[in-house]
């Protein structure tokens, strides 16, 4: 082999090898994480820096490593034609495709964008440098590309531009969620609690709320002594007063403001006036969002307000904590009476209170019961039977099987749910 050929194979090389760096950078760059580059970005990473200015000019950038990709690869093909023609005469025309077809396809493209793709931030940091440059450097060229593109674009009517809207963005996220949790890198617990915050702006007071059928209220024109026994005995620190009529809310007592009116009245607790050491109820409409609850919430420095409709009819109470819980799961203190819930059977049944939300249920049993309607499962199963079923009676739907096993007055107190065998679903967290 002559120096006339072992020139022209080194330079060959070297296009091979700017060619696997233009493809690693263009799938690094593309492939790396975001939320991971902004966060070493807000370090004060420089490299981060440099790979997230570029990626904001995605069509810049992708257009400077395609040119340099597409220039060393056919200026590497043809220099290898040359040679093959030189040396084997018209039959390297042939002998050139198939070599450069091989060696640009597995050394310049499926090599580089493999190793890319398993290290894609820790690549894109080293690269982004070098592309910076790059891009500086064949801006004039590949500007002018743009041009010819967009314009060529324009004439079939189609925009440059792209607006990525506010549930897009909520999308992407619940799909890296959920694809971080099959993986294995989320537990179920923080699959629910990720899930649960973007859930706040989509869910209202009015599915999360305490209902009025079950809201302690307190008359307060009650005995000041009898009204101190009964918050004594609750688990509760807020209370909702009400005058003439249930509905008719008029205060809000904390325990705390009762103690200290009880310690400066020492023992005459008859002189004590309820509704002046009360503050003033606040009301919210049931369709508020839980995010929009939670911002009134911190604004208001308030841990509860009373939930009406849109004609002003009382529906129950929310707090501070009922949004939490949302997030977290269930808040239980030392003086909270934990109900007895949903209680897996042998045979693959479940016994479900009436009164559980479907939320919950569908949070703690992977299911996919619809919630926009109905807040509890006792609701659900009069919605989609459209009428109060009697105890004994089976229904049959989203793939489940619901029995009525007990009921109080009007009320479906407990119910057994049995996944249906041609939709059984796993256990929970599976």
């Amino acid at each position: 082999m002559t120096t006339a050929h072992i020139v022209p194979l080194a330079v060959i090389a070297i296009m091979l090898v700017l060619s696997a760096f233009f493809s690693g950078s263009e799938t690094a760059l593309t492939a790396a994480s975001r939320s991971r580059l902004h966060h070493l970005e807000r370090e004060g990473n420089r490299r981060a820096r440099l790979a997230a200015a570029l990626l904001k000019r995605r069509e810049r950038l992708i257009g400077t490593i395609l040119l340099g990709n597409n220039a060393v690869n056919i200026s590497a093909s043809a220099l290898a034609t040359g040679v093959l023609i030189a040396a084997l005469g018209d039959n390297g025309v042939f002998y050139a495709t198939i070599t450069m077809t091989l060696l640009i396809l597995v050394f310049g493209e499926i090599l580089p964008k493999t190793y890319a793709l398993r290290h894609a931030d820790r690549l894109a940091l080293l690269v982004a440098p070098v592309m910076r440059v790059l891009v500086w450097l064949l801006a004039p060229i590949v500007i002018a590309i743009e041009a010819i593109v967009s314009a060529t674009l324009h004439l079939f009517g189609i925009g440059m531009r792209v607006q990525v809207s506010r549930d897009d963005a909520e999308e992407e996220l619940r799909g890296a969620i959920s694809l971080h949790a099959r993986a294995g890198r989320f537990v179920k617990q923080e699959h629910d609690m990720l899930h649960g915050i973007l859930d706040l702006s989509d869910t209202t007071i009015g599915q999360v709320m305490v209902h009025r059928r079950t809201m302690l209220a307190l008359d307060a024109r009650m005995e000041p002594a009898r009204l101190i026994d009964e918050v004594l005995n609750s688990p509760y620190t807020r209370f909702p007063l009400w005058q003439d009529e249930p509905d008719n809310i008029v205060g809000v007592i904390h325990a705390k403001d009762l103690l200290r009116a009880m310690h400066d009245r020492q023992t005459d607790f008859a002189a004590i006036d309820i509704l002046k050491i009360a503050s003033r109820p606040w009301f919210v409409l049931d369709s508020t969002t839980l995010r929009d609850q939670l911002l009134a919430f911190r604004q208001r420095r308030a841990h509860v307000a009373l939930v009406v409709d849109e004609y002003g009819a009382l529906q129950g109470l929310v707090t501070l904590e009922d949004i939490l819980e949302e997030i977290v799961g269930d808040i239980l203190d030392e003086f909270d009476v934990k109900l007895h819930g949903i209680q897996p059977q042998p045979d693959g049944s479940y016994l479900v209170p009436g009164a559980t939300p479907i939320r919950d249920l569908n949070r703690e049993l992977n299911w996919t019961l619809p919630d926009e309607g109905a807040t509890t499962i006792a609701g659900l199963v009069i919605e989609e039977a459209q009428a109060l079923p009697e105890v004994g009676q089976s229904f049959l739907f989203h793939g489940l099987r619901f029995k009525v096993e007990r009921r109080q007055r009007n009320q479906i107190a407990l119910l057994r749910i049995t996944p249906h065998p041609s939709e059984e679903r796993g256990p929970p967290g599976a």
